[in-house]
């Protein structure tokens, strides 16, 4: 048993945020129906290269646990269709512009004409009110917008993105949250369904957290300090004799008596420049130097195990080969493989949710355009002879 068990989503989305929510609630057992555009489907079925046989790698990263039908939302009986489907629904996840639920007629309002316990979840940008709420968001202008990017790199150097798209990720997954929250309060409240505004930006305003409380304590923005922290130190990655990179977190007083201790370098523990952490801070441009000297002459491996047998949090940098190699990975099942119809397996980043009875699963491969119409379809009632006009008429 999942804990999402019996849930119903219908999934407009496309791109990342939006499949990214519905992949979360599928990987618990809801059944999430992806609407694609018929000839089509998602923007991400083409975002290639890399490609495994003729699936792209980005739509297969994200669309696990999903059933395809198309329907051409455009014409009415494709617009019909979802609305059917919607009054048997629990759950629909957009992420158009918004105002364009509204011109297609299956915005929230039209839905919960039809279904009161309908919880209804928008994934925009900018959110659905505001002088910004039409512009285009992408997650690299988005990561400027929100100011993430203002704090990320070298001091001196071009603004830098994340590796990965977090605004886009993050925002999939506050819509999850939402979306679960939003199901509890039906569950307890008479079966009353709501709608949920997410926004991109005010995700990222709301992860700045610390790095705010920073500017409000001092009105100042804060500067980059590239893989360092902007109040203790030492606290960010070393290059190694081997050219690889170690990650050290020196959070108090006690770590920084272990560290010294693990280094071999005790003389530097009561140090008049280096004794406490805002001592440490005000003589970064001398400590910091230093110990990359020392960190230069052991490689990797040998100063995570010192480091970690000092008791000292730190960790190499692991480049993605190694990560899915790593044996607490592994362990984890944080990769796993799942039978495909035309790949034979893909593989997947796995479950990070570990629940005690009712855990995620992955039980269904990310599926082919259209895969399931005609299936999901006659679930509502529509026979074979009504898919076959509607795929004749272009509505599917």
């Amino acid at each position: 048993m999942n804990a999402l068990d019996g849930v119903r989503v219908l999934d407009l989305t496309r791109a990342l945020a939006g499949p990214y929510c519905s992949m979360m609630l599928g990987d618990y057992g809801a059944d999430v129906i992806k609407i694609e555009m018929p000839g089509k489907g998602d923007d991400t079925r083409t975002w290639a290269p890399p490609s495994i046989g003729d699936e792209s790698a980005y739509f297969l990263s994200i669309n696990r646990n999903k059933r395809s039908i198309t329907l051409n939302l455009r014409h009415p009986d494709g617009r019909k269709a979802f609305l059917d489907l919607a009054e048997g629904a629990d759950v629909v996840v957009e992420n158009f512009t918004p105002g364009v639920v509204d011109r297609l007629g299956i915005s929230y309002d039209t839905v919960r004409a039809l279904n009161p316990g309908i919880v209804y979840a928008s994934i925009s940008g900018f959110g659905q009110t505001g002088p910004y709420r039409t512009r285009s968001a992408y997650d690299q202008v988005m990561q400027g917008i929100g100011g993430i990017m203002s704090l990320t790199g070298e001091p001196g150097r071009l603004p830098v993105k994340m590796g990965i798209a977090l605004t886009d990720i993050g925002a999939g997954m506050m819509a999850a949250y939402a979306i679960t929250m939003s199901l509890f309060h039906r569950q307890r409240n008479g079966g009353q369904g709501q709608y949920i505004d997410v926004s991109m930006l005010d995700l990222q305003v709301a992860w700045l957290t610390y790095m705010a409380g920073y500017y409000f304590a001092t009105g100042k923005n804060p500067e980059k300090v590239g893989a360092a922290h902007p109040t203790l130190v030492p606290y960010q990655a070393f290059m190694c004799q081997d050219g690889k990179y170690i990650n050290v977190a020196v959070g108090s007083e006690r770590l920084w008596e272990r560290f010294c201790k693990a280094m071999d370098r005790e003389d530097l523990f009561d140090h008049p420049d280096y004794a406490r952490n805002p001592d440490r801070v005000r003589s970064r441009d001398k400590l910091v130097p230093l110990l990359q000297e020392v960190f230069l002459q052991e490689p990797v491996g040998r100063w995570v195990a010192q480091l970690g047998d000092g008791g000292v949090p730190c960790g190499p940098v692991n480049e993605l080969s190694d990560v899915f190699s790593d044996p607490q990975v592994l362990f984890r099942e944080m990769l796993l493989e799942v039978p495909h119809p035309s790949l034979g397996t893909v593989k997947q980043a796995g479950i990070p949710i570990k629940l005690s009875d009712t855990p995620g699963s992955i039980r269904r491969h990310p599926p082919l355009l259209g895969e399931h119409t005609a299936e999901v379809l006659g679930e509502i009632g529509y026979s074979a002879e009504e898919v076959r006009r509607l795929k004749e008429e272009e509505a599917v």
